[in-house]
């Protein structure tokens, strides 16, 4: 089977090893003449980066760059972005990198001509509403990664660094016209971050299928992306040349950010918080968390997931799930508690704040309460 394709779901994909070459063809696609890439510091001097510059440059399109972006991108860094665009006279945006990139580059483009502050558009009822959607600069995203699955979603999470809070950042113009998922650009990523990119797309994947909204669609796409981790990422993880193994995860990781449309629960509930207080790796927290969360969930989801585990080739139905999912993070190994991630017990009622007003709650199968957030904390340290 050839792993290429052109996609429209849920927007334009050229997928395939090598088609980063295409990226001059998708700038014309869009309008842009002058882009500004953006992406994180740690990939800014990076042989793919360099290369993609290139690219760039050849056809005509500069070298715009930004690269001021932390781990979990703040309002700050979203600030000197906007003020680097608007200084370099750019017209559109490049989106590069894992998540920290996808996201900062979405709301570079999304914020450069916007009159109010960011937190005015935060994932809250209808106050995507209060932006001008005439003045949102195109957006092209090129994953690095396989894990965010931002470069297919139309919001962006944002940490205000002063209340050490992530905010989701909704606005339905914000998923890329143009998305280009060249799994090459992903093999040089250590084995650290590929197992925990791998497991967030995981996540994103058993957090939709454990959802109770009504989303079939969802449903199937989160089932075949656990399947598609479940068998590339150990293959990704042992050698990361292996080209088929990290296509697969990449197309994994758009599938479970596809999917979270149906909604997400306690696990991202619970490391948003994690992540902005402690700084640590979204998708690595994803997994840490995940074992308390199932065994939390279990009176709500065991039944479907009997059904995913036959699916999935694994025996002994929800039990048997629950243990392949603390192999599985050893395997790759993931810390066995939030204490090893550097999380103190001291801090639980911050990060029960935090949690409970994260949009994540409302996807999770049971209600969260201040209370059930404290004992899934606690069990998970």
């Amino acid at each position: 089977m050839s792993l290429v394709g052109n996609w429209s779901y849920p927007t334009a994909i050229k997928f395939g090893a090598g088609r980063i070459k295409e990226l001059p063809e998708a700038c014309a696609a869009t309008g842009m003449k002058n882009p500004l890439l953006v992406t994180d510091k740690g990939l800014a001097n990076l042989p793919i980066t360099k290369s993609t510059l290139d690219i760039m440059e050849a056809a005509g399109l500069g070298r715009g760059l930004f690269f001021e972006v932390d781990p979990n991108p703040n309002e700050k860094n979203l600030e000197a972005g906007v003020k680097a665009y608007n200084a370099g006279g750019h017209d559109g945006v490049i989106a590069f990198g894992g998540g920290s990139g996808l996201d900062l580059g979405k709301m570079v483009a999304f914020m450069a001509g916007q009159t109010r502050p960011v937190w005015d558009f935060e994932d809250v009822g209808d106050w995507w509403t209060r932006a001008d959607a005439d003045v949102i600069a195109p957006i092209i995203a090129v994953p690095t990664t396989a894990g965010t699955g931002s470069e297919v979603g139309r919001a962006s999470v944002i940490t205000n660094s002063e209340t050490h809070a992530k905010k989701i950042i909704f606005h339905p113009k914000v998923l890329p016209s143009v998305v280009i998922c060249d799994p090459e650009l992903t093999v040089g990523m250590p084995g650290f971050i590929t197992a925990g990119t791998g497991l967030d797309a995981f996540a994103h994947c058993v957090e939709a299928f454990s959802s109770p909204h009504y989303h079939p669609m969802s449903q199937g796409i989160a089932l075949e992306g656990m399947r598609l981790v479940k068998d590339y990422l150990p293959r990704a993880f042992e050698n990361g040349s292996d080209i088929e193994a990290r296509a697969h995860m990449m197309s994994a990781a758009a599938m479970g950010a596809t999917a979270f449309q149906k909604g997400l629960g306690a696990i991202h509930a619970m490391s948003h918080p994690i992540g902005a207080v402690f700084n640590t790796h979204h998708g690595t927290t994803n997994a840490v968390c995940m074992p308390a969360v199932l065994d939390f969930n279990a009176p709500a989801i065991a039944d479907r997931f009997n059904t995913a585990a036959a699916y999935l080739g694994i025996e002994g139905g929800f039990d048997g799930f629950r243990a392949f999912v603390k192999e599985f993070n050893d395997s790759l190994g993931i810390p066995g508690s939030l204490s090893a991630l550097g999380v103190t017990e001291d801090a639980i009622p911050e990060l029960v704040k935090g949690a409970i007003v994260d949009p994540s709650c409302g996807g999770n199968p049971i209600e969260l309460t201040e209370e059930n957030l404290t004992g899934l904390f606690k069990a998970a340290l």
